[in-house]
């Protein structure tokens, strides 16, 4: 491992290559999310944050290799260092205890982003196609918009794909049939059963399938090619998605890096909004 990798960067390390229950990775996705306190964290208490049976932890690490947590807690407190000291939550209100919890996010997406090889591999693949279907229903249709519409200014053919249906695995067809090599998916919880259902049919028909997801334990992790994570927040009544969206970005930088006319397309787009007065100054 690079010693630039931090703390959560490790802990996923350290889960790749185990086959994990829902429950086991909904465990791990609660460590990577708080990594730099779950070395000091009691089974009890892990248990409380991943919302799940204390006997559920045990099972979980011996699933790792462990003969129990107190061996799994001995080996992280020597391979997972401990960040800075996380400010005292009681200080805040609920609505910053919100915005907190998405900084910490971001923290952690700047993390994986040490290493932009994967991302820069995405943005190849996603350049490369043509068309290019973006896949993303229920909550990450926004997501999914928000991409197009940027991507389709540089990216010569762009197709949202941002309602389900008996209709969605044909379109997925069309965009095969018309040359796409690969398809792109925002997946964020809850995560609908369709959703799955049109990764594996698009693989099934030879595309490459890249997705923006919560967390590498989502249920679109199997059908998924190339899996970039970004945690959503969950401190509201609705969950919030500054991640998934900031990554998005990143994303159609990578692509852009790939698009030999991309500067050219945005160039012509300015020009043209000019002319037009699209945009009040």
């Amino acid at each position: 491992m690079s010693v630039t990798e931090g703390p959560a960067a490790r802990l996923q390390a350290l889960f790749e290559g185990h086959r994990l229950t829902p429950t086991q990775r909904r465990i791990a996705h609660s460590m990577v999310r708080r990594a730099a306190d779950v070395p000091f964290l009691s089974s009890v208490e892990l248990a409380e944050l991943a919302g799940v049976s204390q006997p559920s932890v045990t099972r979980f690490a011996v699933a790792l290799g462990f003969d129990g947590y107190p061996a799994l807690r001995r080996h992280l407190r020597e391979v997972v260092p401990s960040g800075p000291p996380a400010p005292d939550a009681g200080s805040y209100n609920e609505y910053q205890q919100a915005v907190e919890a998405e900084i910490e996010n971001l923290r952690h997406l700047a993390e994986v982003l040490a290493d932009p090889e994967p991302v820069r591999r995405a943005g190849r693949i996603l350049a490369g196609s043509r068309p290019l279907p973006v896949l993303g229903l229920r909550a990450a249709a926004a997501q999914a918009h928000g991409f197009a519409y940027f991507a389709a200014k540089v990216h010569p053919d762009v197709r949202l794909l941002n309602e389900g249906g008996t209709m969605l695995h044909d379109r997925v067809d069309a965009a095969a049939a018309a040359g796409a090599t690969a398809l792109l998916c925002f997946a964020l919880p809850r995560h609908p059963r369709e959703v799955v259902d049109a990764l594996t049919h698009a693989k099934e028909t030879g595309l490459t399938v890249v997705t923006v997801a919560d967390s590498a334990f989502a249920p679109v992790a199997k059908v998924s090619d190339l899996l970039l994570p970004a945690a959503v927040g969950t401190g509201l009544a609705f969950d919030t998605a500054c991640a998934p969206m900031l990554l998005g970005r990143v994303l159609l930088e990578a692509m852009c890096d790939g698009l030999p006319g991309a500067q050219a397309r945005l160039e012509e787009f300015d020009t043209k909004a000019v002319t037009r007065g699209l945009f009040v100054e």
